[in-house]
């Protein structure tokens, strides 16, 4: 069989595609690390508590839904994770340091901590 120098062009693109597609798209989840609770900062392990307790928080934005776009949280719809600020100490804005929750905030036991503005996450293990 004969090949003429268009069609191979061709091939080769679409193979190209295909390969780019598969390393765009395939990606997946990063594998999570873990992080015990006697762990955290204690401006985490207060944020915890107040989160089981249904607050005060500290933040107007505590609560709201935390959206998991670049997907490093376990995939859920819409809606069931939310955030909350872990103060951190001197800075003059609510700084990197979150707690994700998953499911009902206050009983659900899925927790994650970030301390880098949700480039990477830890399972809180309580």
């Amino acid at each position: 069989m004969k090949f003429n120098a268009t069609f191979l062009r061709r091939w080769a693109l679409l193979l190209s595609l295909l390969l780019l597609t598969a390393t765009v798209f395939g990606k997946e989840m990063p594998a999570l690390g873990q992080v015990a609770y006697a762990d955290l900062p204690k401006e985490a392990q207060i944020t915890l508590s107040q989160i089981k307790q249904g607050g005060p928080f500290s933040y107007d934005k505590d609560g709201v839904v935390f959206g998991n776009y670049e997907n490093r949280l376990p995939k859920q719809k819409r809606g069931y994770y939310h955030e909350y600020t872990v103060p951190t100490p001197r800075a003059r804005n609510r700084g990197a340091r979150r707690i994700i929750a998953g499911g009902d905030a206050r009983h659900s036991g899925e927790y994650y901590y970030t301390d880098d503005h949700y480039q990477s996450f830890r399972k809180i293990e309580e």
